[in-house]
């Protein structure tokens, strides 16, 4: 009864808000939006008591925003003072989102390895969903067939110390590459975060697709993935009403999952060409992740199937 109910309010919302959009002006559009949205609040808060368990407890929160507006920059410390006053389990309300607040050893002990399968499923954020075609990577995939596939691929075939040793002549190399920038810029001002970046991101790009990109075209590409990343992770990490209040999602007020189509779509051209440019080049004599991947989409060994969706999931998560 209560989810028909939100959902009639949310179409009800979707229609008024077109119509105010082109008839009304915008103070008349955001107090009606605000009313209709404490109603919400309100019917959910008078349908939902006695329905669940008892919570943890918990700082006292607001109606709609909850603690959103009580959070300290610093988390671990507003984190720390919520545990030493409500104990080493807590709640906190995130918009309509609860979150469980764990500070004690012995239950995360429970959580994260006892429980691990019951504590693994997370929800997607809109900036995620996007990113990660659908949320088809091994971060955001829930826990099943599928994600022990992928978890199989990054642990055994891709980060395995064979891997990982078969590589190290690349790391020595950009290693040495941003010692010599630094020694030859001595007493000059030096950018030190953007050279760390700029060598990790050397390196991950050459385990991706080292035997694929020309070496003339490896600079231009790392310039345009440091652009890519650098909004992408923005995106990520930027708050949206649209992950703290789902039923807002379909209005995406912030513009996230407009802006992460644009990046995802940027990444996919280019995980296009390499994929291209790889098959082009054919052979084993430059061998790379691109390579492996492309090899196992292409056999039959795979269960469940590993697709080309999963394949651009992975370099995906890799790149950021």
């Amino acid at each position: 009864m209560t989810e028909l109910f939100f959902n009639a309010v949310s179409n009800g919302l979707s229609r008024l808000t077109t119509h105010l959009n082109t008839h009304g002006d915008a103070a008349t559009t955001i107090l009606i939006i605000t009313f209709v949205l404490s109603l919400i609040w309100l019917v959910w808060m008078l349908t939902s008591k006695g329905s669940h368990p008892p919570l943890p407890p918990g700082p006292r929160s607001l109606p709609l925003v909850g603690n959103l507006l009580s959070l300290d920059p610093e988390l671990h410390s507003y984190f720390a003072a919520v545990a030493k006053t409500y104990g080493p389990i807590s709640r906190l309300w995130l918009g309509k989102k609860m979150g469980i607040l764990i500070t004690s050893p012995d239950l995360a002990r429970e959580v994260l390895k006892l429980n691990d399968t019951i504590f693994a499923n997370r929800d997607v954020p809109v900036a995620g969903i996007e990113a990660t075609y659908g949320g088809n990577d091994i971060v955001w995939t829930p826990y099943g067939d599928q994600w022990r596939m992928l978890r199989k691929i990054c642990v055994r075939e891709m980060l395995s110390n064979h891997v990982l040793d078969s590589v190290y002549s690349l790391r020595r190399k950009e290693v040495r590459n941003t010692v010599n920038y630094l020694y030859n810029h001595a007493g000059s001002p030096v950018n030190v975060g953007e050279q760390m970046f700029l060598t990790v991101l050397n390196v991950i790009t050459g385990m991706m697709w080292g035997g694929t990109v020309k070496s003339e075209d490896r600079e231009r590409l790392g310039a345009e993935f440091r652009q890519l990343i650098s909004e992408l992770t923005g995106y990520l990490g930027m708050p949206n009403l649209s992950d703290f209040y789902p039923g807002l999602a379909r209005f995406d007020l912030q513009g996230v999952k407009k802006n992460m189509k644009v990046l995802a779509k940027r990444f996919d051209g280019i995980f296009e060409t390499m994929i291209e440019q790889r098959r082009t080049m054919g052979g084993d004599e430059n061998k790379d992740f691109l390579q492996f991947l492309l090899k196992l989409k292409d056999s039959e060994d795979s269960n469940p199937p590993f697709t080309i969706t999963h394949l651009k999931s992975l370099l995906m998560v890799i790149t950021y």
